[in-house]
Parts: structure tokens; C-alpha cells; sequence
């Protein structure tokens, strides 16, 4: 992530971990698919971009083995300790602020950041200048916007009442400069920036425990912003996460857009 005091759901906050498990969860065997696919192997030198957990970037040490590299940046590398050892090497680093950690990249890959990076253009724009020519850049990003629904299938209150708590959340994001349709414009971003052989697809889970592993740490993170902005009562969020709790309703996370392609 890129530093910002108003930076909604930081590292240091208790309920990371457990949104970097539910991440996990959901969404690595699409980012490993995509990884696999772009040739990710042995000696490869790899910079994996607001890492945050350790999932992806144990992963990528695994392909590129002892002869390979791979640069893990954040700007809060706390929940990274246990990747801290060759061939990884973790640094604090601000991607929308800050040069790149090196250059003469073959793979550059950042999931669920750029959404949440002020200067996102400038972040893309340095990713890009740090791959060698022929180097792969994956980008995998959310979309509230295209699907902005924890319960996509509204039949009830409990129902009602997660999806207004989503809008809230929504607009806690907003007003801290998350660009909540950006997902969908990667590939256009790729392409413009003078990438080649760019294409994208889409990720979107509908219901599965991660899923409500993830709504229930994210709203438990941020619900003291949600009860100050007058976007919701303690009351609603008790409320809501013992319905999470008790499990029987299908909950659902923005879709994630990857797009791809290759520096000429």
C-alpha cells in the first residue's frame, strides 16, 4: 500500500492478518494460475509490490529458487517477517511515492493495492520502468463498482443491512481517494502505457467461508470510522457480524480484474 494517513484498512491494525488469510484463500489460486501462465521460473528476478502477507511472495521464492530474486515492498512489512530470508528480500517502500526498489525486473505484480494508492498513475508508471524489456507485468485489482453487493441475493433484512454496511464502507473509501472502478480500466492502463500482449479476465467470488472471514474482519477494522461518519450504529454492526457469524447467508467481494502484459 502507499502511505497515506487516511488509509483505511492499514497492516498495524489487529484484523490484518486475518484479511490476508481470507485474500489468500480466495484469490491465490487465480494469482498463482496467471503467475504460472506468464513463465515464472527459476532465476527469475520478481518485485511483488505491496505485499502485505506472505502468500504470494513464499510462493514466487519457491519458483525462482536460490539463483532467482524476489523483492517484497510495503509500506508496513510487519506481517512479512516470516518471508524475510533469501531469496526474498522485504523492504519498506511507498510505490506511489518513491522510486522503484531496482530495476531490470522480469515479473512486476501487485494484488488489491493500486485501488487504494492516491497517485496510482504515478505507481503504474514506475512498475512498469523497473521490468527489463520483455518483463511481464500482472496488475490484479478490485472493482466495488461493478459489483457493489455483499449479498448479491437480497431476500431479507440480515441481507439489507450487509449490503447498507457495504455501501458505507464504500464511501469510507471513496473519501480517502480509493478509485473503486478501477479494476476494469487495467487493461486500457496497460495497454496506453506501451505494454504488448495485454489481456485481462475477472474473478468474482459469490459465497465461501473466506468470504465471510474477510467481511467479518473488515467490518470489525473499520467500525469505529463506519459509527463516527454516522454510517452506521454499533447496534447494526452487532447486529450484522453475529449474522456473519451464524452462518446461511451468501456473502460476496468485489470482483478482482487481472490484466497482463509484456514490456517490448
Amino acid at each position: 500500500m502507499t502511505r497515506s494517513d487516511g488509509y483505511l484498512l492499514d497492516n498495524r491494525q489487529s484484523e490484518a492478518g486475518e484479511r490476508f488469510a481470507a485474500f489468500a484463500a480466495l484469490f491465490d489460486p487465480t494469482t498463482f494460475r496467471h503467475l504460472e501462465a506468464l513463465g515464472v521460473g527459476p532465476g527469475w528476478r520478481c518485485w511483488e509490490v505491496g505485499a502485505g502477507g506472505t502468500s504470494v511472495v513464499s510462493w514466487l521464492a519457491k519458483k525462482v529458487g536460490p539463483t532467482g530474486r524476489v523483492v517484497a515492498t510495503d509500506i508496513d512489512t510487519s506481517q512479512m517477517a516470516a518471508a524475510a530470508r533469501p531469496p526474498v528480500e522485504v523492504r519498506v517502500h511507498d510505490v506511489g511515492a518513491e522510486e522503484p526498489p531496482g530495476d531490470g525486473f522480469d515479473l512486476v505484480h501487485a494484488r488489491l493495492v493500486l485501488v487504494h494508492v492516491p497517485d496510482r498513475e504515478r505507481a503504474l508508471r514506475s512498475m512498469i520502468s523497473a521490468l527489463r524489456p520483455g518483463g511481464r507485468l500482472l496488475v490484479e485489482d478490485a472493482d466495488p463498482a461493478l459489483q457493489p453487493l455483499t449479498c448479491p441475493d437480497e431476500y431479507g433484512p440480515e441481507q439489507q443491512l450487509a449490503n447498507g454496511l457495504r455501501q458505507g464502507l464504500r464511501k469510507l473509501l471513496a473519501d480517502r481517494g480509493a478509485d473503486l472502478s478501477y479494476g476494469r480500466r487495467l487493461p486500457r492502463l496497460l495497454r496506453s502505457a506501451g505494454l504488448d500482449r495485454v489481456e485481462a479476465d475477472g474473478y468474482f467470488p459469490v459465497a465461501s467461508p473466506a468470504c465471510a472471514a474477510l467481511e467479518s474482519a473488515t467490518i470489525r477494522q473499520v467500525r469505529d470510522r463506519l459509527v463516527t461518519a454516522g454510517l452506521a450504529t454499533d447496534q447494526d454492526i452487532d447486529r450484522h457480524l453475529a449474522n456473519v457469524a451464524a452462518g446461511g447467508m451468501d456473502l460476496a467481494t468485489a470482483p478482482m480484474i487481472s490484466a497482463w502484459g509484456r514490456k517490448p
